[in-house]
């Protein structure tokens, strides 16, 4: 070891049971059982900009699975840390996702809310005495299944929902326990370093390396799905998400054109340069329609699955 080059075998881990919290299951608020009750919500909607994009991509959602096209949603952290992926879970139960690609954060929350019921620690708390993303469980379980799925060959995302399943507390709160049951495909995508749980000594580069790559050709192999009324929605990822989608999408219309015709939407608070190139512009150009929707995660994700579930029984 280089005289100047820091031992990392030597971090320090901590309980989870130690950590504080800024998000628990009891904050978030189900679906409701019965879609029909929000109709008048949505008819009373002005057919104008960001509601009529909304109620446009969710029936053009219900399109593509009455025409057995793929619906795939890719998912940033703050999905399932604000509590909107439960509104994603009917959907996963009721078919109307055919596959999700998630980042590094969307795991993390998701898996620590199943699996503990609270996610989402005071960074600037533990951040200056070298603690932040730390928690001994998330990294040690997390790490531990991205080495068993690349020993097996498997998406680490699912194996992280069948551990959730088995083991969580809390698991009828997370997506990837759902979307395991309902036997939807997930892939993860990171880029190394950006999440918490590379820090943990348990991390391997060439797991989490061999894994990422065989997750990014699933995903480009389940975007043919797309061709001809598919839909694609990206949900608070500003960068990564955009960026694997619109190299997958390369690369699949590379061996197997063409995948066109289709919708692709971008959900967030703010509309960045990536995700309104990557995926609204470049992907539809002509052919297809793109959807830019402004808003909280926590809002427009439940009325969007609402909507989606709503006009599937009209």
């Amino acid at each position: 070891m280089a005289a100047d080059e820091s031992d990392f075998s030597k971090v320090k881990t901590y309980p989870f049971a130690e950590r504080r919290n800024l998000v628990r299951v009891e904050d978030f608020r189900r679906p409701p059982e019965d879609p029909a009750a929000i109709a008048p919500l949505l008819a009373s909607l002005p057919d104008v900009l960001g509601a009529r994009a909304l109620l446009a991509l969710a029936r053009a959602t219900v399109g593509a699975r009455r025409s057995s096209r793929g619906v795939i949603f890719a998912l940033g952290g703050h999905v399932a840390k604000t509590g909107a992926g439960l509104h994603l879970i009917p959907l996963l139960r009721e078919a109307f996702v055919t596959h999700l690609a998630v980042n590094g954060a969307f795991l993390i929350h998701d898996y620590e809310l199943g699996r503990f019921g609270a996610t989402s620690e005071d960074v600037a708390a533990n951040l200056p005495e070298g603690r932040f993303g730390l928690a001994e469980e998330t990294g040690a379980e997390l790490n531990g299944l991205v080495a068993e799925a690349a020993e097996r060959g498997e998406p680490p995302a699912l194996l992280a929902g069948r551990a959730v399943a088995e083991r969580g507390e809390h698991a009828d709160a997370s997506v990837l326990a759902a979307a395991a049951a309902a036997g939807v495909p997930v892939t993860l995508h990171v880029a190394l370093g950006a999440d918490v749980v590379h820090q943990h000594p348990a991390a391997d580069g060439g797991a989490w390396g061999e894994t990422g790559l065989a997750d990014f050709r699933r995903l480009a192999s389940a975007l043919k799905s797309l061709d001809g009324g598919g839909v694609f929605v990206n949900v608070g990822s500003a960068v990564l998400l955009p960026e694997v989608f619109v190299k997958a999408l390369n690369l699949v219309r590379n061996v197997e054109p063409p995948v066109e015709n289709f919708t692709t939407a971008n959900l967030d608070m703010i509309q960045h340069y990536r995700p309104r190139q990557n995926v609204l512009a470049r992907p539809t150009a002509g052919s297809g329609e793109a959807f830019a929707i402004t808003g909280h995660h926590e809002i427009m994700v439940p009325l969007l699955s609402a909507a989606v579930r709503a006009f599937a029984r009209e």
